[in-house]
Parts: C-alpha cells; structure tokens; sequence
C-alpha cells in the first residue's frame, strides 16, 4: 500500500484515482500531477515502485494539501467570524452559507430534527 503524504492509497485503483484520496487534491489536478512526472494514468497504485511514489511526493511540494489545506480553511472560516461578516455568522449557527433555503431541507447542516414521543404532552403552567 503506498502512502503518500500521510494518506493511504488503494491498492487496486488506478493511481489517477487513488491520488484523489488525498485532501485538496480533485480527478484534474491528479491528471496534471501524472503527466508533469510522466506516468501512466492506467497504472495501479500497487504496480508502483519507491522511485515513483517519490516523483509524486516531490511533484506534490507545489501543491497546498491535507493539513496545510485543512489549517488555511480553518483560519479563512474564523476570519470571516471574527469580522462579523454573514458568511461569519452562518457557520457560527452552523446554517447553510451560500444561500441555500432553510425552511425544508437543510438537514445535513442543522442536524436531525427533535425526535417526537408518541403520547407526550407539555404540561400547561399554573
């Protein structure tokens, strides 16, 4: 199993996909990466000799990626909170940030809705 900046790539996939397991780094980028080491996109991650996981490695240094990335994502997001900017406050209400709807949907920001107990009643005050 080769691994390449701290990431473990499949053995079976080819390497033009396996490269995509790494953070920050999407199919295109893989593809540029490849050719600027000139390797085939067809090989397997398990056809890879150390030389080759080396070239990437070396080939990878240009790019921001897995940790870096995460950090200066991090940091851009707390930026936009301490501004107070809108963007800032939707991730402080972990509510959807590029305009999405709210009133359905949403469910993967806000969280699973209260859960309803079947014959519960709220108590009326005194």
């Amino acid at each position: 199993m080769a691994r390449i900046e701290g990431v473990n790539l499949p053995r079976q996939k080819r390497i033009e996909t396996a490269l995509t397991y790494i953070y920050g780094i999407g199919l295109k980028t893989s593809q540029i990466i490849l050719k600027a080491v000139d390797m085939d996109l067809n090989r397997r991650v398990k056809d890879l000799t150390d030389q080759d996981v080396s070239d990437i490695q070396n080939e990878l240094k240009h790019y921001v990626i897995e940790g870096d990335l995460r950090k200066e994502v991090r940091q851009n997001i707390r930026r936009l909170q301490e501004i107070n900017s809108y963007k800032g406050a939707r991730h402080k209400k972990s509510l959807p940030v590029r305009g999405q709807r709210t009133k359905t949907n949403a469910r993967t920001r806000k969280g699973p809705r209260g859960l309803a107990v079947a014959g519960k009643r709220k108590v009326a005050k005194k």
